[in-house]
């Protein structure tokens, strides 16, 4: 059974994959696509930082049409280095002034410890240079990721930085002081 409404009941290729559905999914979108002459600057001036989980859809939750902002996705919406490089060349070289973190509840990232690195390592014999950035209160984990982003030596505009945390149940954010 699935989750997703946009899985048909039978694949449409008997034998395809599902990035065989994506393309063909991509080939129709193409067949009526018109460039809507769009810069690569969003129009509000804001990035957003959230988790990858597929329970969030972003433009819907927040209003939010195609060009409006910068998404960046991650596990946990946990700000990272890489994180920071995009939040950077976002800020420096397309405009963005504000920042929005929106982790979630019912995070997989709970369920984690740092130790799933060290199952990395046992089964494929090299230890993962990142960190799994695991953690066991979510409002917490926001006010760091807050943290690391208004502590940014390569930050520009750190004064409108806010974390919230979507609840997966209701669909409602909420806003977390950034002091506890």
């Amino acid at each position: 059974m699935s989750t997703s409404a946009h899985l048909p009941a039978e694949p449409a290729v008997a034998t395809g994959t599902v990035t065989d559905r994506l393309v063909e999914a991509n080939q129709h979108y193409a067949s009526g696509f018109t460039d809507p002459g769009m810069d690569a600057r969003p129009v509000l001036r804001v990035a957003v930082v959230a988790c990858m989980d597929a329970r969030l859809d972003l433009h819907a939750a927040l209003g939010l049409q195609l060009g409006d902002c910068h998404t960046i996705r991650n596990a946990g919406g946990v700000v990272t280095d890489d994180v920071i490089r995009s939040l950077t060349i976002s800020q420096r070289a397309l405009g963005t002034r504000s920042v929005i973190l929106i982790h979630h509840t019912g995070c997989g990232l709970e369920s984690l410890t740092e130790d799933f690195r060290h199952e990395l390592e046992d089964e494929v014999g090299q230890r993962p240079s990142w960190a799994v950035e695991a953690f066991r209160d979510v409002d917490q984990d926001v006010r760091q990721s807050m943290q690391r982003v208004r502590t940014s030596p390569f930050l520009l505009h750190t004064g409108d930085v806010r974390g919230f945390v979507f609840d997966v149940t209701s669909g409602l954010l909420r806003e977390i002081d950034p002091t506890g």
